[in-house]
């Protein structure tokens, strides 16, 4: 480095905060992934009658009053799925939790319905009995903003907080919202990831769309058919390398960069060569070459166009060398804008615990996917240096980040 120029900040992973379908907490969640576990189950948080298909990945064994200090009545469920996640990943990080009032902090959330089941309750009360009988309680729950705030809330952090909206891609596009927050100088502490809680209508909606499958999700298979949709939340404590050296924290694995593109052709289409793009863009942000990846967790979502436009993309990119690239949805399901978040997480895993998460319900691979390594059915160990973590979603949102191992202690 020339004389007189500072060393880049450099960001990293303290904490791990993960709320799904196959567990809780960072040990149940890495436990759960390394076994091939699936979350799937029928429909309990609506009425399914009529519904043709009825399976989704629920979070049963939620229960906030077990995880949550200060929110309590009064939110949503996507909002305490947030701040729940939130709080798990500050205790996981060490954070001072009596003085993060304290410290430069904030929170960046990502979604695609915001708190639609209370929209869904909202909306019931108006068909049933007019707008005069609507929940002035549940009218407050509504705003999407409402999953940041819920964060700051429960950690009684006072800084920045952001919802982002980019559906299936939002975590990601948090993700990086926060690493520029944290390069810039914003803030020591980022608390980034999303939240989702399974609704009616998204339901309904994949479904008339031809996106949903019956009760298994198979990414890569020859045989995929769609979809299940999940719920969850997510969150990764992010800091400033030097913030996190001067309070001996433990580091999992560090945010190399990202890349972000839309190329907005079509409302749900994917587009191979704008994947592609987004990947170099990442790529280049964080400083590495295709070669040096070891390993793709998959946006994956088990549908025929995704998986086709995914894996033409990797191959854009890569060439012949593709790493191995694996779909966590295949056991969590579809969460939404939690899910590049979980993906994030499992990323993270990989480079710390050395081991390969796989595709499950995997039985005979996609001729037109070939060649491709989606570590069928069972998790595997592998050194894992650089991951890359892959995000889509409708319009053309697209959203990368790249994670590579830990900084070498001073």
């Amino acid at each position: 480095m020339p004389s007189g120029q500072t060393e880049p900040t450099r960001v990293v992973v303290t904490g791990l905060g993960p709320v799904s379908s196959i567990g809780i907490g960072v040990s149940a969640f890495a436990d759960a992934l390394a076994a091939g576990r699936s979350g799937v189950s029928a429909i309990r948080s609506f009425d399914t009658t009529g519904f043709p298909y009825v399976h989704a990945g629920e979070v049963h064994e939620f229960r906030p009053e077990s995880l949550l200090r200060r929110l309590g009545a009064g939110w949503g469920r996507a909002s305490l799925l947030a701040g729940a996640a939130a709080r798990l990943a500050a205790d996981d990080a060490g954070l001072p939790l009596d003085a993060l009032g304290d410290i430069r902090a904030g929170a960046v959330i990502g979604t695609t319905s915001g708190e639609s089941q209370s929209v869904e309750q909202l909306t019931a009360q108006a068909v049933a009995g007019g707008i005069a009988t609507m929940s002035r309680d549940i009218g407050r729950q509504i705003p999407a903003n409402r999953l940041s705030s819920a964060v700051n809330t429960e950690l009684g952090i006072h800084g920045e907080s952001v919802t982002i909206g980019t559906a299936c891609s939002a975590s990601n596009y948090a993700i990086g919202y926060a690493f520029d927050r944290l390069v810039a100088g914003g803030a020591d502490v980022m608390i980034a990831g999303g939240a989702d809680a399974v609704c009616r209508w998204a339901h309904a909606g994949f479904y008339r769309l031809g996106a949903l499958t019956e009760r298994t999700c198979r990414p890569f298979d020859r045989d995929r058919d769609g979809i299940l949709t999940a719920e969850g939340g997510v969150c990764l404590v992010l800091e400033t390398l030097e913030h996190a050296r001067r309070r001996d924290a433990r580091v999992y694995a560090e945010l190399r960069g990202y890349g972000l593109n839309c190329d907005a052709k079509h409302p749900v289409a994917p587009d191979a060569l704008s994947m592609a793009d987004c990947m170099r863009l990442a790529h280049r942000d964080a400083g590495i070459e295709p070669g040096e990846v070891d390993y793709i967790c998959a946006h994956g979502t088990g549908t025929p166009a995704n998986d086709l436009a995914e894996v033409r993309a990797v191959h854009e990119v890569f060439g012949s060398r593709v790493p191995p690239i694996s779909s966590i949805k295949s056991m969590i399901g579809h969460t939404m804008g939690a899910a590049s978040g979980f993906g994030a997480v499992a990323c993270v895993l990989a480079i710390c615990r050395g081991f390969l998460p796989p595709t499950i319900n995997l039985a005979c691979i996609d001729p037109a996917l070939q060649p491709i390594d989606p570590v069928p059915n069972a998790a595997r160990a592998a050194e894992v240096r650089i991951a890359q973590n892959n995000g889509y979603a409708f319009g053309g949102n697209n959203a990368i980040t790249i994670f590579g191992a830990p900084p070498c202690p001073h």
